[in-house]
């Protein structure tokens, strides 16, 4: 590794000579220097950036410094550097333990919790209106998506819809229930409905991942709480393009499920009553705002046209109970009732999720710290120590089914995640668990439903729970598999730590732009989606192979495949793609702080000719 070192003598610059004492030298693959340049400086070719002669060495100095610790510290490690000043209790003087008994813990302890149970109320409550909000925005194209019923025909056309679907009215269980009204209706046959509640389970899970993004003011909190969201992104999706192929070609999930449900004999009782968290939630959520979810279903299934109104309201003059909310006598139109619900439920998300965090920060300190770490860390004992995940597993599916909502238990655990509570590893089965937990309110929502209703309500539901187990049983006891999933959701947290822009990146192309691209390619036909896919799909299977090799057994490769080095740079790093949004947001230049400080100082030009030949010049 280069230092970077004062010379007397006469020094080369590419072509160029400069004076004595003119310049100092660093060689661009310096680690550290490539550090403090992404951070400090914007290296566009003759770029001229003005920097304090102090300042340089110390950048250079405190980055060197930081590398080095980020290579010894596992960001992914739960760390808790409380831990090492806490003082045992037989330590403490009389005054000292009877402070810390009577302040610390009692007196605390109770504002704590109860600001911290307020935070979540409120923050479970936004959850609630946002989806409302969404529903509000895109519920009538929803509806119109799935009144496309030919369409539905073709799976992986089925699949995107129930994907866009779902992340548009922001629940799984809104989606799932549509397609059940339309099975009922004899719209859609159950064959049909299925890679839509595949579909469905990829798009519940946005919710938490959007919650992620509001840990990005720290960068080692944001990759574990964006690899922590992820990892239920990449279960979902690598549990589809397994499952998907597999159900078309021999369909066992319709044929399982009807088989259970033949078998059983069950029979519908509509007096069941499910709700559990809304018993609390829905008082005041139904004060913000009402909806019709018939409505949607109304478009869905053919008998409403779309000029019905998703938003309960009642003209002036008229009244009802359920106009009992702030919207109820507004003659805004659903758009925009959604769009002002949408702001305003994510700016309160934000500021629970943020004081959350920071409430945590406070209160998981000392021995309280210890304790929930090995309580959530804990493993069986002996020999039974194997059985820990598969617990995990059975805590997060019962914890979902008393929440309701998948949504709501990954979107709460997201922040611990970031925060180093819970461990990625703990993460993942505590995620398979809520996918099971959210199936078991969809068998207890076909149990409540009507009797024209019950049997589709029914083997749909089963369908959603057979797909999840069968996805945890490909892709958890098998510890090879088990580490996919984990793996492609640290890649994606440590790429959002150096570039945060990313995670929006990934959202629109993720939830969005991916499934509209093959929404229109499966449009087409299907030689034309095979014709693309197949070459996309062997491209990236190539590529993660590669990689692997690159990284354990390099000399198994050619000379050329060592590195990427042979592809140009915006084929193989972000780099210039974050430079252009830096530069797009004028985050650097002219209005950032840094930039500017001290301008008649030291001028600095970067002249970048090559990842190794580029060189940094001081010039008095």
């Amino acid at each position: 590794m280069a230092d970077m070192e004062s010379t007397e003598e006469q020094v080369s610059l590419g072509d160029k000579e400069t004076s004595p004492n003119q310049v100092t030298l660093v060689s661009f693959d310096n680690p550290a220097y490539e550090k403090a340049s992404e951070e400090h400086f914007d290296l566009t070719n003759d770029a001229k950036i003005e920097i304090p002669s102090n300042d340089v060495d110390k950048i250079l100095e405190k980055t060197k410094a930081k590398l080095e610790k980020e290579q010894e510290e596992d960001p992914w490690t739960v760390a808790m550097p409380e831990l090492l000043n806490h003082v045992n209790w037989q330590d403490l003087t009389t005054a000292e333990k009877f402070h810390r008994f009577f302040v610390d813990w009692l007196i605390l302890g109770i504002v704590k919790l109860s600001l911290l149970l307020g935070l979540l109320y409120l923050f479970i409550c936004s959850l609630d209106v946002m989806s409302s909000a969404f529903r509000l925005l895109g519920g009538k194209a929803a509806g119109q998506a799935f009144a496309e019923n030919e369409l539905l025909a073709n799976p992986v056309c089925g699949l995107m819809i129930g994907v866009l679907v779902t992340v548009l009215v922001q629940s799984s269980s809104t989606s799932t229930s549509i397609v059940v009204s339309m099975v009922a209706a004899e719209v859609l046959y159950v064959r049909q409905a299925i890679p839509i509640v595949m579909g469905a389970n990829i798009g519940t899970s946005v919710t938490n991942t959007i919650v992620s993004i509001g840990q990005a003011q720290d960068k080692n909190e944001f990759r574990r709480a964006f690899g922590g969201a992820t990892v239920h992104d990449m279960f979902n999706w690598l549990c589809v393009l397994i499952l998907l192929p597999l159900e078309v070609a021999s369909g066992y999930l319709y044929r399982l499920s009807d088989v259970i449900v033949r078998s059983l004999n069950l029979s519908p009782n509509e007096d069941v009553d499910i709700e559990l968290l809304k018993v609390i939630t829905k008082p005041f959520t139904t004060l913000v705002v009402q909806i019709d979810k018939n409505v949607i279903t109304d478009i869905a299934i053919g008998s409403n046209d779309t000029s019905g109104q998703i938003l309960i309201s009642c003209a002036p003059g008229e009244w009802k109970s359920k106009c009992n909310h702030i919207f109820g006598k507004s003659d805004l139109s659903d758009a925009a009732v959604g769009a002002i619900l949408l702001v305003i439920s994510l700016v309160c998300l934000c500021v629970c999720l943020i004081l959350i965090v920071k409430l945590l920060h406070w209160t998981l300190k000392g021995r309280l710290a210890i304790i929930v770490r090995k309580t959530v860390d804990a493993k069986l004992p002996g020999k039974l120590s194997f059985l820990t995940g598969y617990l995990a597993i059975l805590m997060g599916a019962l914890l979902t089914f008393i929440l309701q909502s998948s949504s709501i238990f990954t979107s709460a655990l997201t922040p611990l995640v970031g925060i180093g509570i819970i461990s990625l590893k703990r993460m993942y089965p505590l995620t398979l668990g809520s996918n099971i937990g959210t199936t078991a309110t969809g068998l207890l929502a076909a149990l409540a439903s009507s009797s024209g209703k019950f049997a589709a309500a029914l083997q749909i539901a089963f369908c959603h729970l057979f797909f999840n187990i069968s996805g945890i049983l490909i892709w958890y006891p098998i510890p090879i598999l088990r580490r996919v999933p984990m793996k492609l959701a640290m890649g994606l947290g440590n790429t959002t730590a150096k570039y945060r822009w990313f995670a929006a990146f990934y959202l629109i192309a993720m939830f969005f732009i991916f499934p509209a691209i093959v929404f229109g390619l499966s449009l087409a036909s299907t030689w034309c989606l095979l014709g693309v896919g197949v070459p996309f799909l062997l491209l990236v299977a190539f590529v993660i192979i590669v990689n692997i090799l690159q990284s354990n057994k390099p000399h198994w490769l050619p000379q050329r495949l060592r590195t990427w080095d042979f592809l140009p740079k915006p084929l193989r790093s972000l780099r210039p793609y974050d430079r252009l949004i830096f530069k797009s947001t004028a985050i650097c230049g002219r209005y950032c702080k840094r930039c500017n400080d001290d301008a008649n100082d030291t001028k600095l030009v970067a002249n970048e000719q090559g990842l190794k030949a580029t060189t940094l010049v001081k010039i008095k």
